[in-house]
């Protein structure tokens, strides 16, 4: 018997709930090797100063990345074939095993170069983890979420990715308010790993729970061909290639103002570590209330004009922003240059997953969403961090405002030559 309307609502709002919880989970154990790379960078990398340190850490962080294509290109053919929910259950429980193993992993001191070497194996189960789990919870939320409130309900998926970014740091200014440097560098960085761990079990049992999108039941029941790389590139080489131009200066601009810019306001700007995370913190915070605003005014609007609006003012803002952040050093001017950056990336961060979903099929949408995407993220976002501290360690630290700007430049021309997504979505033939 199909089920009331208000039922139907009901267990859709369920799901689309429980799906974004857990895509919290999964972007915390991701953002707190981030976060606390100021602390633990020391214990796995001993030699160098601190920009040299910081350099290695960044590096491995860029290696989390080489994973999530793989991770996209498997558990998105995992997804399009066993199921959104399947996916997703698979990519947390990788993503606990990759914590779980850097929190308890001895340093340096201990074992040497296995050290530095195990870090690395975490960092690549967890970017094979976040590889599957953008495409399978893009998708997902995407399906499940009604035509006429898509990009609302689609733009959860940033906040929850946020969220986690945001609970990373909250835990770091709880530790920092507790405990001493000390302490911090010699062990207590290792608790939020510990906690990411112990969610991500958590996070497995709920999403053991979710119920499977109509999208995919339908392409499951009919005759459509299975997911592959292959097809997906023959079949849809348009569409994968836009999905890889609109996300490359949408996913530098994301990082560059995020995870980058903690580092950014200690390094250069000379804030304390404290003050850092808490001006972060309070930016990250209100970017994290915009996303489903703006995702409701694409619903009305169209997707088009608010990545467009966010190729112009990242065009003519982001140099300046970072040039003056390089000689502020009141914490509030600070906060209001950082969140400055962050909305104007607000219009690609909020419906940039139901833009990818509504340009592929059912039978081929996560990989769709999925690998495109992690080819451009491991290339520009990946490395954002590294190639700002390059450009930093050789004193000429404004080369990467203009390598921003640049990229940010080029994704505009597609924006402004595609399509608008909420007219031609391909969710709608499901």
């Amino acid at each position: 018997m199909r089920a009331p309307p208000a039922e139907g609502r009901g267990r859709r709002l369920g799901n689309i709930v429980g799906g974004s919880a857990g895509n919290m989970v999964e972007w915390y154990d991701w953002y707190v090797y981030s976060a606390f790379t100021l602390y633990f960078a020391p214990v796995f990398f001993p030699k160098g100063d601190a920009t040299a340190q910081l350099l290695s850490a960044a590096a491995v962080f860029a290696v989390g990345f080489v994973m999530r294509p793989i991770g996209a290109w498997l558990m998105g053919i995992y997804a399009d074939r066993k199921g959104r929910k399947a996916g997703l259950t698979l990519s947390v429980a990788l993503m606990c095993g990759g914590s779980l193993l850097i929190a308890v992993t001895p340093g340096y001191a201990s074992i040497g170069q296995w050290a530095p070497a195990i870090l690395v194996l975490g960092r690549l189960m967890q970017g094979l983890s976040v590889g599957g789990e953008y495409g399978a919870s893009a998708t997902y939320l995407s399906e499940m979420a009604g035509a006429k409130h898509r990009g609302f309900y689609s733009s959860f998926q940033y906040v929850t990715l946020i969220s986690g970014q945001l609970t990373a740091l909250g835990v770091l200014i709880v530790l920092q308010a507790r405990m001493s440097e000390a302490a911090l560098e010699a062990w207590g960085w290792r608790i939020p790993f510990a906690i990411g761990g112990a969610l991500a079990v958590v996070v497995f049992w709920i999403r053991r729970r979710l119920e499977e999108t109509e999208s995919f039941n339908n392409a499951k029941a009919s005759d459509a061909p299975k997911s592959s790389g292959f097809s997906l590139f023959r079949e849809h080489p348009r569409e994968a290639l836009l999905v890889m131009a609109l996300t490359a200066g949408g996913t530098l601009a994301f990082y560059a103002y995020t995870t980058y810019m903690q580092k950014f306001l200690v390094n250069t700007s000379g804030f304390s570590r404290e003050t850092a995370a808490q001006v972060t913190a309070a930016a990250l915070f209100l970017f994290m209330l915009l996303q489903p605003l703006a995702g409701a005014i694409s619903d009305r609007v169209g997707r088009r004009p608010l990545m467009i609006g966010f190729g112009i003012a990242g065009l003519i803002l982001t140099y300046p922003i970072f040039r003056t952040l390089e000689g502020v050093d009141n914490p509030l001017v600070a906060f209001a240059l950082v969140f400055g950056a962050l909305l104007i990336v607000t219009g690609y961060t909020s419906i940039n997953a139901v833009v990818k979903a509504e340009l592929f099929p059912a039978h081929i949408r996560a990989l769709g969403v999925a690998l495109p995407y992690a080819l451009a993220n491991t290339i520009f976002g990946g490395t954002a961090e590294y190639v700002a501290l390059w450009f930093k360690d050789r004193g000429i630290e404004s080369a990467f405002y203009w390598y921003v700007t640049g990229m940010i430049g080029l994704s505009l021309i597609v924006y402004w030559r595609m399509r608008d997504t909420r007219q031609h979505s391909r969710i709608l033939e499901d």
